[in-house]
């Protein structure tokens, strides 16, 4: 009795599918698996070819998953596919310091005994989450995937979202959802403001090989020109992330394989033994930006379609993931009570519930990035002991580790 009389207006009507989610990276298909438990059914929508997207080769690329993140991924039925391929991150050790002169006397380590949950986290490489997505999402008969399509146009009515492919095909759907990376096009088309700035940084990305162990250990090494993290994958390998001047980046980005393992070791140390190149070698320009809306009537944006911040905790993908289930929750519980999923009010609630969550993110990572990418020794001091601080209280270390594992703030149900 207390709901709306409008969804009685798109009964009968004719939609391809409830939702058409453009871009069929790692949030779109996620997405579409989330909002399938609802009931719901997706079109996926992605310009590259499916072969392009599916392959199995190794090259490098992997994904810090945050323990909430994993619990979405068990909830959608994809994690038993890439657990054997997992690496549970089982100590997390922060320190500052110079290239080739070691880390600062304070640092700071967590523990992933310290919380009852377990690991606070798995690395993953891309090409195991991404085919463990595609097959599930092959799998489910409420989801259709468009490979090799580009969207050129979109509309939004009352009734209905429409987009139009390069094709010339025309689909309509009862929500558009924009999962088209930090340049979307979805976004663009609705005329949604980005804002943010660069930091002059870019990330050099690859997987080293090395002779020692790494007992599922991550490193996060702060240096004036950035910092650099070493995160544990299966097996003697480590993903690496490291940030410098992007005039320095392009230098090194332009070296042989030799000259550039010559520039990291340096930095890298020699704690793993020695090291090799394993896969390929990926640049990424660093900035932040968050669009001034995540949501409007029959449209919502998730992942770095909505904000892209600085990969100094990992967290980029993870927070597209909450997206995701925040998405999912409000769209599913919109369902049941036979609301329009696309009205403005009801999508205003996902806007809600992540525009604070995802801004606060953005500034901590923004502040961190700020706070350790200099050699000013006022600053370097007083950041060198607040690692120790925080080392040395349990409490506020704990907290720490939980905040790392996704554990906190106001979890969507699949993240619980």
């Amino acid at each position: 009795m207390d709901n709306p009389a409008r969804p009685l207006i798109l009964r009968g009507m004719e939609h391809d599918s409830d939702l058409l989610i453009v871009g069929g990276g790692l949030n779109g298909p996620a997405l579409a698996l989330a909002a399938a438990r609802a009931g719901l059914s997706a079109t996926v929508i992605d310009a590259l070819p499916l072969s392009d997207r599916s392959q199995s080769d190794f090259d490098g690329r992997s994904y810090s998953l945050a323990l909430a993140s994993v619990r979405l991924l068990r909830a959608l039925g994809v994690w038993d596919a890439v657990a054997d391929h997992a690496q549970p991150m089982l100590d997390i050790k922060v320190s500052d310091g110079h290239a080739g002169q070691g880390g600062a006397p304070f640092f700071l380590h967590f523990d992933h005994a310290e919380i009852e949950e377990g690991p606070m986290g798995h690395m993953v490489e891309d090409r195991h989450l991404r085919r463990a997505l595609l097959d599930a999402v092959a799998d489910t008969p409420l989801i259709t995937q468009i490979s090799g399509e580009a969207v050129t146009a979109q509309e939004i009515t009352a009734q209905f979202a429409q987009v139009t492919l390069a094709s010339g095909r025309a689909l309509k759907g009862r929500v558009l959802i924009g999962s088209d990376g930090r340049n979307s096009g979805t976004a663009a088309r609705a005329h949604i403001q980005r804002r943010g700035w660069g930091y002059g940084q870019t990330a050099l990305v690859c997987a080293i090989a090395h002779d020692k162990l790494h007992h599922g250990v991550a490193h996060q090494f702060f240096m004036p020109a950035g910092p650099l993290a070493i995160l544990p994958l299966k097996g003697n390998l480590s993903s690496i992330v490291w940030s410098e001047t992007s005039a320095n980046a392009a230098t090194i980005q332009a070296l042989t394989d030799d000259e550039y393992l010559e520039a990291l070791r340096p930095r890298f140390g020699d704690f793993l033994g020695g090291i090799s190149l394993a896969g390929k070698r990926f640049t990424y320009p660093l900035g932040l930006s968050v669009c001034a809306r995540f949501s409007g009537l029959r449209l919502a944006l998730v992942g770095d379609a909505a904000h892209g911040m600085h990969p100094i905790a990992g967290q980029g993908l993870n927070a597209g993931l909450r997206d995701v289930a925040a998405l999912a929750q409000v769209l599913s519980e919109a369902q049941m009570r036979g609301e329009d999923i696309g009205a403005l009010d009801v999508l205003d609630r996902y806007q809600e519930w992540r525009r604070f969550d995802t801004a606060t993110l953005a500034m901590a990572t923004d502040l961190t990035n700020r706070l350790f990418s200099n050699d000013n020794p006022l600053l370097r001091l007083g950041r060198d002991l607040g690692l120790g601080a925080v080392g040395a209280l349990p409490k506020l270390r704990r907290g720490f580790i939980r905040e790392a594992a996704g554990l906190t703030g106001d979890l969507p149900e699949l993240m619980r």
